[in-house]
């Protein structure tokens, strides 16, 4: 019979299986990125699926085929936790997915830490959202955070020129403004008391949203959120990976590959990351 010290050690006992993050393309490197920074003993696996970018533009139907066969390729790498770092596809295929992967994984989207936060910090105020035309559409933001019954107002707003102008590199300039500018402006945001950036890209120009407003709405960045709720849920099922003197070995694939993509993905994910090509779809 083991003795009591013995059940403690296992019940505390590391889950050194990796940490599956997934996204439409490197936009999703932002979420990655706050959880190295916070679980930095964690080892990654992300997968980009540059050949489909971006999700915001596809019918529910597509993102969930994509997502599963993604699920497939994370589920072969051992994942414990499968993170939609995708608003579209945690909007299009998250219920699918959780059903998908069953009890091989637990599965987390980006969308149900931030409604959580909105929740508890913004009850009965207005609140903004920026995000893709599939994000937006889908209501998701809306229909969860009513039935929170916190009388919050939300004022959604799509943007689709954002995300592929991020991609492009367009993050600091007279260009990257002048568009911001433009959606910010909309008469639809008008009175917001904080902004929402419901999209993984969003964090690269989160400063100069915030400029624009000027300290007069708070500028609310999923990414650190999504992060925390991990930690949570880690510590929660006894997943957590022990911390360890090494720093782990992050893998990073992409379904399609060019020179800009690895070019970008030091800019999402702030440090230097080797990408590899994996052909998921041929």
């Amino acid at each position: 019979m083991a003795s009591a010290s013995a059940s403690s050690a296992l019940s505390a006992a590391s889950d050194a299986r990796p940490i599956g993050v997934f996204d439409s393309g490197i936009g999703g490197l932002t979420v990655a990125r706050a959880v190295n920074q916070l679980l930095p003993q964690e080892r990654l696996v992300y997968f980009g699926d540059t050949a489909h970018l971006p999700y915001g533009d596809k019918s529910t139907a597509a993102i969930q085929a994509y997502s599963v066969k993604i699920c497939d390729l994370l589920l072969r790498q051992h994942c414990k936790v499968i993170l939609i770092a995708c608003n579209s596809a945690s909007a299009a295929a998250y219920e699918l997915v959780r059903e998908y992967v069953g009890s091989k994984a637990r599965v987390l989207n980006v969308i149900d830490p931030i409604v959580q936060y909105v929740g508890q910090h913004y009850g009965g105020r207005e609140v903004g959202l920026i995000g893709t035309k599939q994000t937006v559409g889908s209501n998701v933001y809306r229909k969860k955070l009513d039935s929170l019954d916190r009388d919050i107002r939300l004022h959604a707003l799509a943007t689709p020129l954002l995300a592929p102008m991020i991609e492009e590199g367009f993050v600091r300039g007279a260009v990257s403004q002048s568009v911001i500018n433009t959606y910010l402006s909309d008469p639809g945001l008008e009175g917001i008391e904080a902004l929402v950036l419901a999209c993984t890209h969003y964090p690269l120009i989160r400063e100069q949203i915030a400029e624009y407003y000027q300290g007069q709405v708070d500028v609310l960045d999923p990414s650190d959120i999504v992060a925390q709720a991990l930690e949570q849920l880690l510590a929660q099922h006894g997943l957590a990976t022990a911390d360890t003197a090494r720093a782990p070995q992050h893998h990073f694939y992409v379904s399609d590959f060019t020179p800009s993509f690895e070019e970008s993905t030091r800019l999402f994910f702030g440090q230097e990351v080797s990408l590899e090509h994996y052909p998921l779809w041929e």
